[in-house]
């Protein structure tokens, strides 16, 4: 993180454990606030990756399993990179900028993503390379946050996904169970757009985002879950975060057949789960009368919800998920599948 940036949030109140942004002095506050009202939160925990070049947009759309070419001043996306099995490294919102595209991605997949991009770049005309210092990142949420975000700026998208821009700072609209943005700027922009919308939002750290993105059913892939996932067991069909008309990128055949031949078999649900610990993504799922040796399901993300429970996503046997659940092992903490805020096709 930046050092001015890190400045401006300690003066706003924020606490560090070492360069990390934990919280603002009270967690329990904070998670009760992400559910009910007016939130801002640093998001210098997400990465961002910048890929430019006269080639970016042709070698990305060789790469990516969504449509590239959809992406726009005014248009975001969500999108994967997949292993030549169909396996997803990493699941990211992709940006267009006046001259390159950005990927914002948890940051312990920027590294990983963008050494497997540059074996590709060749002969392309194509730059990788972080982003983080150059550009500032938080997020807003809450009922009220398109007024919030009109009187601060003047400006809100309409639609999940739309871009707007506005006095050097970049707001896009995410999924929320509340209206939810996204904001990108250098760093006066962002300072002047940070302490007028705190005024009346509080912030609220890291983990708080990451509930919030549970309870919108986004999933997330992290060093320990790569490679588990195809992209439709994450539900990115229902997200429209795939495109089944494009030419090819790596793992499109996998993606295609899932597609193409019958229903899903494994897809990813919501859970509360009963548990005294946080459970960890790639920790495994089973159904009550499960094998112990053979797991039923991974963890995606998991946060404490202000109930006392922890909120996850997880992808599970769907067969598994009609009968009753449980963390860890077969006779652990009971997980029980809430409904998510979309549909999900039946088919892949």
């Amino acid at each position: 993180m930046r050092e001015d940036w890190k400045n401006h949030l300690i003066d706003a109140g924020a606490e560090f454990e070492d360069d990390d942004l934990v919280h603002y002095g009270n967690p329990e506050r904070e998670r009760r606030m992400a559910i009910n009202g007016e939130v801002i939160c640093d998001l210098s925990h997400r990465g961002l990756l910048e890929v430019r070049g006269d080639d970016a947009t042709e070698f990305l759309q060789g790469q990516f399993g969504n449509d590239i070419t959809q992406v726009d001043a005014s248009h975001s996306q969500i999108s994967s990179y997949s292993s030549p099995k169909g396996r997803a490294y990493a699941v990211f919102r992709v940006l267009r900028t006046a001259d390159s595209y950005l990927l914002e991605m948890p940051a312990d997949r920027i590294e990983a993503i963008a050494k497997r991009l540059r074996m590709f770049v060749l002969r392309a005309h194509v730059v990788i390379e972080r982003a983080d210092d150059s550009h500032i990142h938080f997020g807003l949420s809450g009922p009220d946050a398109e007024s919030e975000l009109n009187n601060a700026l003047g400006v809100c998208p309409a639609n999940v996904d739309d871009v707007v821009e506005k006095d050097g700072v970049t707001v896009v609209r995410v999924n929320g169970v509340h209206p939810r943005f996204e904001l990108f700027g250098e760093l006066e922009p962002m300072r002047t757009a940070w302490d007028k919308l705190n005024v009346r939002s509080g912030p609220v750290g890291p983990r708080e985002w990451a509930l919030l993105d549970i309870l919108a059913g986004m999933p997330t892939v992290v060093e320990a879950t790569s490679e588990l996932f195809v992209p439709q067991m994450l539900n990115l069909h229902a997200l429209g975060a795939i495109n089944f008309e494009k030419g090819c990128y790596p793992g499109q055949e996998v993606v295609a057949r899932m597609h193409y031949l019958g229903k899903l078999k494994r897809r990813m649900f919501r859970l509360a789960i009963h548990a005294a610990e946080p459970p960890q993504p790639g920790s495994p799922v089973y159904r009550a009368d499960g094998n112990p040796e053979q797991a039923d399901g991974e963890i995606v993300a998991a946060e404490l919800h202000p109930d006392g429970l922890y909120s996850a996503l997880a992808v599970v046997q769907v067969a598994a998920a009609e009968g009753e659940l449980h963390w860890g092992s077969p006779d652990g903490p009971r997980a029980e599948v809430v409904d998510l805020p979309y549909a999900v096709p039946e088919g892949a």
